[in-house]
């Protein structure tokens, strides 16, 4: 079986994952704006950042484009990823796949850092909006954005690889 992984990463987190998961199934490993040929592919382990609700950069128009193929899907976020944030990304990621006639065997997602000029944005936006800010900086949020800084982290690494083990034999 011929097996690509691809991602699309902005700072780093996905790629580290794709690198993890290419690791454990082997095959090649393309990032996505240069994955012209992955038709070519029997099963392809999809990587994308999360950035407003679901995959970002070229991440969503790539997932659009794949159809009849068995996949996985992994993906990194500033949330924690047990959080309905979380949950949410992976159900509409499993609903594209679906409605494209893939087979998902596999997916993982884990917490990644934040670019921190969007930190940034989001303290300048907040402090614009005061009162009605619609996310304010929080004790619980700088929590989480420090805690993000972290990750992926030897443990995410290592839960990607078992994410995605059952592939190495396929």
């Amino acid at each position: 079986m011929k097996k690509l992984t691809t991602y699309c990463s902005w700072t780093g987190n996905t790629k580290k994952i794709a690198q993890a998961i290419h690791e454990q199934i082997g095959g090649d490993i393309i990032p996505m704006e240069e994955a012209t040929n992955w038709e070519e592919y029997d099963f392809i382990a999809l990587g994308f950042f999360v950035d407003k609700g679901f995959a970002g950069g070229k991440g969503k128009d790539f997932l659009e484009q794949v159809k009849n193929k068995k996949v996985g899907l992994f993906a990194t976020l500033g949330a924690e990823p047990e959080s309905e944030h979380a949950k949410a990304v992976m159900e509409k990621g499993r609903e594209l796949m679906r409605a494209n006639n893939n087979t998902l065997l596999c997916e993982f997602i884990c917490q990644g850092a934040i670019d921190p000029n969007i930190i940034q944005k989001m303290r300048d936006m907040a402090a614009k909006q005061g009162a009605n800010a619609r996310h304010p900086i929080t004790p619980e949020r700088e929590k989480r954005w420090a805690d993000a800084t972290t990750h992926p982290d030897e443990k995410d690494v290592a839960n990607a690889k078992k994410a995605f083990s059952k592939i190495k034999n396929l």
